[in-house]
């Protein structure tokens, strides 16, 4: 089996990360890619930490199990990286990506002594200007995506529109703002 790429997601019920792995999972799908994604729940309310994965290969994914050594970790909600070892298991040549107004300087004092590389995107400024609410979902996909390279750009920000232009069909609207978010972040994003 060729490089598979596991990815850890962190936030907190109502944030959107069970949406973005699934759209993650879609978007590669789209590209040609083998894909998993999906949730681990604990208690399921608002505000609750919650935890999503995804794999991506070239090959058939024949494994169907938590991801516990992933590639990449995204954090959704700062304040988790008080209470959550987010960096446990996360191999050392990969990244995690932090939603943060901080520096990625800034932000490595609070991993717990994890070396590898640390990225951060201002993912509330970006959704609230560019969908006049706090969804931070869509710009820690795109900073995501620029940071581990695991589609070609242009094909995920093509899959990206396919995928809002379906699933908002009835609120048009909101599908040039979740483009605006998604490219911006890839812009962004601090510690590439």
């Amino acid at each position: 089996m060729g490089k598979m790429i596991e990815i850890r997601w962190h936030g907190r019920g109502g944030q959107g990360a069970k949406t973005a792995s699934l759209l993650l999972a879609e978007a590669a799908f789209d590209t040609g890619k083998y894909i998993q994604g999906f949730p681990e729940y604990g208690p399921e309310r608002m505000g609750a930490p919650i935890t999503a994965y995804n794999r991506i290969s070239d090959d058939p994914i024949t494994l169907h199990c938590n991801i516990y050594e992933p590639d990449y970790v995204v954090v959704v909600d700062e304040s988790l990286l008080a209470s959550v070892d987010v960096t446990a298991g996360l191999k050392k040549d990969g990244a995690v990506i932090v939603n943060s107004a901080k520096s990625p300087e800034e932000v490595r004092p609070l991993l717990k002594g994890f070396e590898g590389r640390v990225c951060t995107i201002d993912a509330r400024v970006i959704s609230e200007e560019t969908l006049g609410r706090y969804f931070p979902n869509v710009p820690m996909l795109g900073a995501l995506v620029k940071v581990s390279k695991i589609m070609d750009e242009d094909a995920f920000v093509t899959a990206m529109e396919s995928s809002f232009r379906h699933k908002f069909a009835s609120k048009p609207q909101v599908i040039d703002g979740n483009m605006a978010a998604l490219r911006r972040s890839m812009q962004e994003v601090k510690g590439l």
